[in-house]
């Protein structure tokens, strides 16, 4: 009994281990950072990074650094996300990917909404440390601008993990998320806590889909 139990779990362990990884590191770990974040924030702890990383961003500002940050962080917006959403749903349709077309549904649409209902539950002030150029009137916790980014970015990336464009894509994916959380950061309109748990959550719920849609990791389904 036990070797049989054994040789099954060794021969498990062999055939999706890539996958446990993907699920230990993308989705388990973050959660649980992610929840400790969240839990200090219903507590309404301060966090010791906050503000001397706000400070350090605003005492660099410059007019040229104003525009540019305001442009980066216009660029995480839905106003530029979600025809971007449409645009590659619209492309899987064509291409007749229905499976990966209903991963980028979820994963984006989901991220949003996530995202909405946890800015009511945390009900979180954005920060007040000098008036932004670019002001904000939601909640701040987590960062709608980090979640999205990541969702749409982390999507990106899944969809062509399979071609020869993987690694181009997780290059220009790794730099658009973190200078939009850069840009929320020197506007003054979200603490650094607010956009690394938007990152953890949003990070955690597009692959959590990722293995869902999935026979294993980084083989789509066929359809």
């Amino acid at each position: 009994m036990n070797n049989s139990f054994v040789s099954t779990s060794k021969s498990f362990l062999r055939h999706h281990y890539t996958k446990m990884l993907a699920l230990f590191f993308g989705v388990f770990t973050p959660l649980i950072v992610f929840g400790h974040l969240a839990e200090d924030v219903l507590e309404h702890e301060i966090f010791s990074f906050d503000r001397p990383v706000l400070m350090f961003m605003h005492s660099h500002a410059t007019g040229a650094l104003d525009m540019l940050m305001i442009f980066i962080s216009h660029t995480g917006s839905s106003v530029v996300l979600v025809p971007l959403n449409i645009l590659v749903f619209s492309m899987l349709i064509y291409q007749k990917r229905q499976k990966e077309a209903l991963f980028w549904i979820f994963a984006v649409v989901g991220a949003a909404l996530l995202n909405f209902m946890a800015k009511h539950a945390f009900a979180r002030i954005r920060p007040d440390l000098w008036i932004s150029i670019s002001p904000e009137v939601t909640y701040s916790f987590p960062s709608g601008h980090a979640m999205n980014s990541m969702a749409v970015m982390t999507g990106l990336v899944l969809l062509a993990w399979d071609t020869r464009w993987r690694g181009l894509m997780m290059v220009i994916s790794v730099c658009f998320i973190l200078l939009v959380g850069l840009s929320r950061i020197y506007l003054g309109v979200h603490y650094p806590s607010d956009i690394l748990a938007g990152w953890l959550a949003s990070s955690a719920w597009v692959v959590g889909l990722a293995s869902v849609f999935t026979d294993r990791w980084g083989k789509r389904v066929p359809s």
